[in-house]
């Protein structure tokens, strides 16, 4: 398969290197609204080349196509290249309206092409156990949990909007907290086989005073920093979730955070560590969380505050034995999710079939966030929150290695 990549900001390059490396992968393209950063990208790191623009790419011969570009234009190129008749990789978020995640299930309905949300934290250690966990019965009846995506400006994200924001970047660094759910709910949802029904959320007005979360500014007319959600879930259960910009937490700390609440047993990830407790037993699972970065691989041209999110190798929970050797020894990212992310999506368009996480599990996981937004500006008005189902189509299977 031939994969073009759109945009190429701090992320892209990490996955662009991944699918060049898979063994079912042909030729890697990219590009970017800044021709510069594209041709830097492939020169660099040996892809087929460039293309001149999105509409280049949708016109070629490409089989598919990742986007790596600002949050909100994702649904939108998505659903147009899947109307062109290409396969979907994208980052998050899926979308930021009903109307666009509509869009992008009724045209994976309408084509049977693969589309993929690129959610980290489906494969972060913590969810990966607490998945094999819920397999086993070790939880009981889950009733409740706690996802927070908890990432201060001050940590990066200035940087990140300023490298893809330009002059204006204040404009969009506003972007709703509660808009980008999927870290969130994405690691809670990754072991709780469950959806939303309804959603209250309230934010925090902001008062740092720099212009960023600014109502005047904001090009969402956004002044929420910090945002809770509490939503009920189909099965009789609660999910709190936390998405905070404006923190003082350490910068190394885990800024994603985790609990599940079962009948018979609870798992935790804090600030500090990561344990499974019963009624009898404590099982100390920090460690076994814990990734350790290889040491191979030259290092990344991003911000140093963005840098220890790719400096990642694998935690010991974490198998391998799927993967293509030829990730062996690579840097990895985001706490060893990226190697899964990227054979997974690369799997599914070979098989013909649906990843994972695809456009209806998406969905499960962007439209809690999507309604949570509306009900804030709300005062919290308790909302119900649209589901679209399970998959319909057929799922690949990523238990076995590649080859």
């Amino acid at each position: 398969m031939k994969v073009g990549v759109v945009g190429c900001g701090q992320f892209a390059g990490s996955f662009a290197r991944l699918w060049n490396l898979h063994p079912e992968v042909d030729e890697v393209w990219v590009t970017d609204l800044i021709p510069e950063r594209a041709e830097e990208l492939a020169a660099k790191n040996g892809f087929a080349g460039t293309m001149a623009s999105y509409e280049a790419m949708l016109d070629s011969d490409l089989d598919a196509l990742a986007l790596m570009t600002q949050r909100w234009t994702h649904a939108p190129l998505a659903s147009q290249a899947l109307r062109a008749g290409k396969h979907v990789y994208s980052a998050v978020p899926m979308a930021t309206s009903i109307d666009e995640v509509t869009a992008i299930i009724d045209a994976v309905n309408d084509t049977g092409l693969t589309y993929m949300m690129g959610e980290t934290h489906y494969y972060y250690p913590v969810a990966m156990w607490a998945r094999q966990a819920q397999a086993e019965g070790k939880f009981g009846r889950l009733f409740y949990a706690e996802g927070d995506y908890i990432h201060d400006m001050d940590h990066g994200f200035y940087a990140a909007y300023q490298y893809s924001g330009g002059e204006r970047w204040k404009e969009t660094a506003s972007y709703p907290p509660m808009l980008y759910p999927t870290h969130a709910i994405g690691g809670v949802l990754a072991a709780w086989n469950t959806h939303a029904v309804s959603v209250s959320a309230l934010g925090s007005v902001d008062d740092r005073g720099d212009g960023v979360f600014d109502k005047e500014v904001s090009m969402f007319g956004n002044d929420f920093s910090n945002m809770t959600s509490l939503i009920e879930t189909s099965d009789n259960g609660m999910i709190r979730t936390n998405e905070f910009r404006r923190v003082g937490m350490a910068g190394q700390m885990n800024e994603s955070q985790f609990r599940w609440f079962g009948t018979e047993g609870v798992l935790e990830q804090s600030m500090l560590g990561s344990r499974y407790v019963t009624r009898t037993d404590t099982v100390e699972l920090t460690e076994d969380f814990r990734t350790k970065a290889p040491e191979v691989g030259e290092a990344l041209d991003i911000d140093p505050a963005l840098l220890e999110s790719f400096e990642s190798g694998n935690a010991p929970v974490q198998d391998r034995s799927r993967l293509p050797k030829e990730y062996d020894g690579v840097r990895n990212g985001h706490l060893g999710s990226h190697h899964f992310l990227a054979d997974d999506f690369v799997r599914a368009v070979v098989a013909g079939k649906q990843p994972p996480v695809n456009a209806w599990k998406a969905a499960r996981i962007n439209l809690p966030g999507i309604v949570a937004w509306d009900s804030a500006r709300q005062g919290g008005e308790r909302l119900p929150v649209p589901d679209f189902g399970d998959c319909p189509l057929e799922i690949v299977d990523t238990s076995t290695p590649v080859r």
